[in-house]
């Protein structure tokens, strides 16, 4: 493959394609049928993730290009490219000059991120500039908030209803990107929940809660998980006052050091330049996950979505069994590339995943390829 991008060739660009979750948005846009260009800091990681980690990859037509991460460089790979999936975070800290390059050559942009200050930024500093040019800018297309918020809307499908509480639980563990980002955004930034259209912190002395699980007798313990994206997303949506959302690993002692990891890095980095701090932070982020969880399997990697919905007359509940969360990830971010090349997003400017595609049309890629189980609703009043 070559590592030079030929311009205009391929419309889709899978930026950080080399880690966990990017080596799976390139197995679905493979099986999407759609070319595709796996872009990274080093070509020669790339070209071996593609090579050992991606399934059926020999059948793919992609290219590989090594960038450097500033916006000129970016401009000029994304130009010719009608949609980039970014997979790179911390994305409050890389997530800026992805999105300059996105607006500066036209293309849709998509990320995994569950950075709740990052949507904000998207929302607040971007949003009307996409909008504008026509163009989606959709962060946090991934299992842990879109799965839940397809949960959510198929219970706001119910009239009346105003409030969410939201719980998302997964097997397996996080990875190298993930745990590094978990520490940098506990660092840098508060959680919110929605209360009454206006951001709440929750209080940073919470600690683990512990929820009530459908299908097990056994309380699960959660945390804020730097509030996720759902406050954010439904800030905008006239149907929704109030929105909390907790998560977790059904792992209970991974659960109960996590808490314990991050004081501990927050209080040795507290009086850090921003420099340092991201160094012992990611350091610290590699004690505690220095390899690449295994390829998931559907037997052990569950996956959990429960949307308790409220109003002043009515409630809904909504449980979303499924399987293999990053699966779900990488197929989402492929069917939104796979969409875009076809036709113009239900909504440009900032939106959710369902807000740009539908939440039904989401459930349905979801089962269509084995990674859910039929929601469970249940309607009151």
């Amino acid at each position: 493959m070559s590592e030079t991008s030929e311009k205009n060739q391929k419309k889709v660009v899978v930026y950080g394609a080399s880690g966990y979750t990017g080596r799976l948005v390139c197995e679905y846009l493979r099986e999407y049928g759609v070319p595709f260009v796996a872009a990274g800091r080093s070509a020669e990681r790339l070209q071996e993730s593609m090579d050992g980690h991606v399934a059926g990859i020999e059948t793919a037509d992609y290219e590989v290009v090594e960038v450097t991460h500033d916006v000129e460089s970016l401009t000029d790979l994304f130009r010719g490219a009608s949609v980039v999936l970014n997979t790179v975070g911390p994305f409050s800290k890389w997530g800026p000059q992805v999105v300059e390059a996105c607006l500066a050559t036209g293309a849709h942009y998509t990320d995994t991120t569950g950075e709740q200050d990052w949507l904000m930024t998207c929302d607040e500093t971007y949003g009307a500039d996409f909008a504008a040019a026509g163009l989606l800018l959709a962060p946090g297309i991934a299992h842990m908030y879109t799965t839940g918020e397809i949960a959510a809307q198929l219970c706001l499908e119910k009239p009346g209803l105003d409030t969410l509480d939201i719980a998302v639980f997964w097997g397996g563990s996080p990875t190298i990107a993930s745990t590094q980002t978990i520490l940098v955004n506990a660092a840098t930034s508060a959680a919110h929940y929605l209360e009454q259209n206006a951001y709440v912190p929750f209080d940073p002395g919470q600690g683990l809660l512990p929820l009530v699980v459908p299908g097990q007798h056994e309380l699960a313990l959660s945390l804020p998980w730097g509030g996720t994206s759902h406050p954010v997303w439904f800030k905008r949506d006239p149907r929704v006052a109030s929105c909390k959302a907790q998560g977790g690993v059904f792992n209970a002692a991974l659960m109960n050091g996590v808490p314990q990891i991050v004081a501990a890095a927050l209080e040795a980095t507290k009086d850090m330049n921003e420099e340092d701090r991201d160094a012992a932070l990611t350091a610290t982020a590699a004690q505690v996950m220095n390899t690449m969880p295994p390829r998931e399997n559907p037997r052990l990697n569950k996956s959990l979505d429960s949307v308790h919905a409220s109003g002043p007359l009515g409630r809904a509940h909504c449980v979303i069994h499924g399987n293999q969360n990053y699966k779900q990830t990488g197929l989402l971010q492929a069917y939104a590339a796979y969409s875009l090349l076809q036709q113009p997003p239900l909504r440009v400017g900032f939106a959710s995943g369902c807000q740009a595609f539908g939440h039904r049309e989401l459930l349905g890629v979801l089962r269509a390829f084995g990674l859910v189980a039929e929601p469970v609703l249940t309607v009151e009043g």
